[in-house]
């Protein structure tokens, strides 16, 4: 695979580097066909620091040698599971030889997984291989496919193969040139019995029936890899005093095969009518027989056409009152489809099981589903289904002005209450995408909506603001259109129209709209009255129903309201209700199985957090719903996470974070057209050249994103950072370029919906003020963040103002405040932010406060950095350097970059020291 670093070649280069300083010694397993052997190969190619020696069955006179080798040497073994007993015992003496003492010599063995490993080598280090990522699976397509493989052929036979190398490239050579064109309908199934039973080879048991095609069935039908053992033994109970078969594995009561091709490669070898008993079997066995899974198992025992099995599976499939997670939802609509003879019912089907892939975390298989769904016999609802669904697939993951267009689209397909959730979509998408005409467009009301009083709806706006005219300057400030231009609100007159759900007042995720069939409920109508208020600067306006939004979601148990009352919190800047409605929403996405929703209830949690001050709680949840993103395949969402960790890094003052997160911030960003996740991430890395002491930099970096023009960052963002530059062009020197934005910032703060920037603004008057009004103006935004919490925005203050004192020589008061801002930020874990706090005051004649003393022990690991000192507790819990950058959300890169510094800050030579060094350090109490 030349010109690309698959994921399997990182892996192997980290592995042998990891091999160097822990033990020397790897067991590489894996499925049949997962590539164990190319694995090793590859391994060979790579070792540089001496020679390799590939070792066969009975070669034990050559591991002896091995040890008289004066230099490195790697030894190589493929299908140690398949050598006797006496050369696997001669094995695992040279491996604990290799792994006590201090050779040079590295031990590669490979053995399948699909049965255990045999007992010599079951003690020894593993390395189990995944499956091949997408982008890896399409190269292999691209390399070995002798023709052209059209785009959705390329993209089923991905699918089909579950990133099994072996398996993908027996499904290019099934295939004609005609079908990989898409000229040719492909075969269904696309993988049969005979393709998987070619991969599975002699692994396949000559007859796999009982316990074997009982397990293979459940799961066939759940999707799972697990399943209930108890099931499974009531429905074969000929097996329940049998022995395991060896392709099985038993725990906590699940059962499961131990390689999930050999699980598929069982049932599709089985004559038909097995299958077919088994499934019937599973579905009497069931305790409950009128809940979904044993009406699944039905449907599986009977041949297509069956419409009145299908009307009852499907029946059951959406019941709301079920407790069956969206997966098994998903699979039992895909069922009801086949077995429907009418196309107008199969493609409702189709467009509920995209539905519920799409809540299951699982975009691809729904926008497969909504191919079937949206075909020109489907009627105009389930056409409109299917476009409202596209688009929200595509708001998390894709351009974000597609998203937009498939919104508009289904809401001129679909009737009212669905049109409307149609319309907040496309708002949603053009939030996004930065353009706001575009989002008061979508939201054009098609009706007269309610009237809000304005006594009613005033809360904390100033009375100049409670009006038409004066939201005016609020909307100048974040360069939205000129009221006069919006012909809906003059027809709407003192109202509060619907508005997109996003708030100008904070970066919130991109996109809220669930996937729900439900009708709009007057929460919903609230949540756009409210949106649509916000979007036009009337904040008087938008109160009453946002704060009805929160009250109402709150009180719910499902996810779809409780995001909708932690978004509408979050424009009122109410944190606790934010942070209290995107927990419960998290815990319900949860129980419920709504995959896709998590990593939205995590944006939320991560923004609260930001808002409230706490970063590095806002670092965890957006950790957390980076993994989950990825794993739902929701790039843009990603892509907020990735901006909020630049943004959490930029105060720990963690540069290499701040660029790596902005990047895939900004990678994503560039290709979707997600205006609000790129203006975040460059905010981050400017705040992060700030805190490095680099203001030119930052000001260059921030200025196109605050100053009027075309270049200017999301409407709903620029403001937030207009602090940041001002103070990096006071810094640098340059203070006239910042006197426009503070008069914008001004606006802005006045409209109340910020409880930052009363203090922030006062801040930046005064590093533009003269000696006579500055120190006043420092003292005033001082008691402004007194109502404010968060330690890292009081600290920022204190430390200009005291750098201010110093150059008039007030080296007393500097002081002071010097060593209180000093203190904030090591509070907040604002490391650099710290170091200038302590510069400052060594430049005023005063060493800085001494931190206290931890005890004994401490002083090394207190050397680190904080994401040296993470890495470093993953690594001595005997975590791989992949497992650490998937647990912190970076790149493995990355952790070996950290892991180099941790070694020579510390003195360390491999991991075992530094495993004896962290639990040294924990004996003694020291903070870690």
């Amino acid at each position: 695979m030349t010109g690309h670093t698959t994921a399997r070649q990182r892996l192997t280069a980290e592995l042998l580097d990891a091999l160097r300083t822990d033990g020397g010694v790897r067991v590489v397993t894996g499925e049949p066909g997962c590539g164990r052997t190319t694995f090793l190969d590859h391994a060979a190619r790579l070792f540089r620091p001496g020679p390799v020696r590939y070792v066969r069955a009975g070669g034990a006179h050559e591991l002896e040698d091995s040890f008289r080798t004066a230099g490195p040497l790697l030894l190589c073994v493929d299908d140690a599971d398949r050598w006797d007993a006496p050369s696997r015992a001669a094995l695992a003496r040279t491996a604990a030889r290799i792994r006590e003492t201090a050779v040079r010599t590295t031990l590669l063995l490979t053995a399948a997984h699909h049965r255990p490993l045999p007992a010599e080598l079951a003690d020894l280090p593993l390395l189990r291989l995944g499956p091949l990522t997408p982008g890896d699976a399409a190269l292999l397509i691209r390399e070995r496919a002798e023709s052209a493989v059209a785009p959705a052929v390329r993209e089923e036979l991905i699918t089909a193969a579950e990133g099994n190398p072996a398996l993908l490239r027996a499904l290019l050579r099934r295939l004609s040139p005609a079908q990989l064109s898409g000229r040719r309908a492909l075969p269904r199934p696309l993988v049969d019995g005979e393709v998987l039973a070619d991969v599975a080879g002699d692994r396949l048991p000559g007859d796999p029936g009982g316990l074997l095609l009982s397990t293979a069935a459940a799961a066939r039908a759940t999707g799972e890899e697990d399943v209930d053992t108890a099931l499974v033994v009531r429905a074969c109970p000929t097996a329940a005093n049998d022995p395991l078969p060896d392709l099985l594995t038993r725990s906590e009561g699940r059962l499961r095969f131990r390689s999930a091709l050999m699980a598929r490669a069982v049932y599709a070898t089985a004559p038909p009518e097995h299958r077919r008993a088994a499934h019937l079997a599973l579905a009497e066995a069931a305790t409950d027989p009128d809940d979904l899974l044993p009406l699944l198992h039905r449907a599986w025992a009977v041949s297509a056409p069956a419409p009145t099995v299908a009307a009852s599976l499907s029946s059951a499939a959406t019941d709301p009152s079920s407790s069956a997670p969206p997966t098994l939802r998903r699979r039992a609509l895909t069922r009801a489809a086949a077995l429907t003879p009418d196309e107008a019912e199969r493609a409702r089907h189709h467009l509920a099981a995209a539905e519920q892939a799409l809540l299951a975390g699982q975009a691809a298989d729904a926008l497969r589903l909504l191919e079937r769904a949206r075909g020109g016999t489907a009627p105009a609802s389930v056409r409109g289904g299917a476009e409202l669904l596209r688009g929200a697939v595509l708001l998390a993951d894709g351009p974000v002005e597609d998203a937009r267009e498939s919104f508009l689209l289904a809401a001129g397909l679909l009737p009212p209450p669905a049109a409307a959730r149609a319309t907040l979509g496309a708002a949603d998408a053009a939030w996004s995408a930065g353009d706001p005409t575009a989002c008061l467009s979508a939201l054009s009301p098609t009706h007269t909506p309610p009237t809000l009083p304005l006594a009613e709806a005033c809360v904390r706006v100033p009375r100049d603001l409670a009006s038409p005219r004066g939201g005016q300057s609020c909307r100048r400030a974040m360069g939205v259109p000129p009221l006069e231009r919006s012909r809906e609100w003059g027809r709407a007159g003192a109202t509060a129209p619907p508005a997109a759900r996003t708030p100008p007042t904070d970066p919130l995720p991109n996109g809220t709209m669930p996937a729900s069939s439900s009708s709009a409920s007057n929460p919903s109508r609230d949540h756009r009255d409210g949106m649509r208020a916000v979007l036009l600067a009337r904040f008087d306006l938008a109160a009453t129903p946002l704060r009805r939004v929160v009250e109402t979601g709150l009180h719910g148990t499902t996810p779809d309201p409780l995001l909708r009352a932690a978004a509408a919190a979050l424009l009122l800047g109410d944190v606790a209700s934010a942070r209290r409605a995107g927990a419960r929403a998290l815990a319900a996405a949860r129980t419920s199985g709504s995959v896709s929703l998590e990593p939205r209830a995590l944006e939320y949690l991560a923004y609260a957090e930001l808002r409230a001050g706490r970063h590095q709680l806002a670092r965890t949840h957006a950790e957390e719903g980076l993994r989950a993103a990825e794993r739902a395949g929701q790039r843009n969402t990603a892509a907020h996470h990735h901006a909020v960790l630049a943004l959490a890094a930029s105060i720990e003052g963690e540069a290499d974070l701040v660029a790596e997160h902005a990047e895939a911030a900004l990678r994503t960003a560039r290709r979707h057209g997600l205006a609000q996740a790129a203006t975040l991430a460059h905010w981050a890395v400017a705040r992060s050249d700030l805190g490095a002491g680099r203001p030119r930099e930052a000001a260059g970096r921030l200025g196109p994103l605050v100053r009027p023009g075309a270049r200017r960052g999301h409407f709903a963002v620029w403001m937030l950072a207009v602090p940041c530059f001002v103070e990096a062009a006071a810094s640098a020197g340059r203070p006239q370029q910042a006197a426009g934005v503070v008069e914008d910032f001004a606006l802005w703060a006045a409209c109340g919906a910020d409880p930052q920037a009363p203090s922030q603004l006062l801040r930046c008057r005064a590093l533009l003020a003269g000696p006579d009004t500055a120190d006043e103006l420092y003292l005033r935004a001082l008691g402004e963040h007194d109502d404010t919490a968060g330690d890292f925005e009081r600290a920022r203050t204190e430390l200009l103002y005291g750098k201010w004192l110093r150059r008039r020589r007030r080296l007393r008061e500097a002081r002071t405040r010097l060593e209180e801002a000093r203190l904030g930020f090591e509070r907040c874990g604002a490391r650099l932010w710290a170091q200038q706090a302590a510069a400052e005051l060594r430049a005023g004649g005063a060493a800085p406060s001494a931190a206290p003393a931890a005890s004994s022990g401490a002083g090394d690991l207190a050397r680190l950095t904080p994401q040296q000192l993470r890495i470093a507790r993953y690594v001595a819990a005997g975590a791989t350097n992949r497992e650490v950058a998937l647990s912190l959300s970076v790149s493995t890169r990355t952790v070996d970059y950290h892991l180099r510094n941790v070694f020579a800050t510390l003195g360390l030579r491999s991991r075992v020291e530094l495993v004896r060094l962290v639990e040294q350090e924990e004996k003694t109490g020291a903070r870690l």
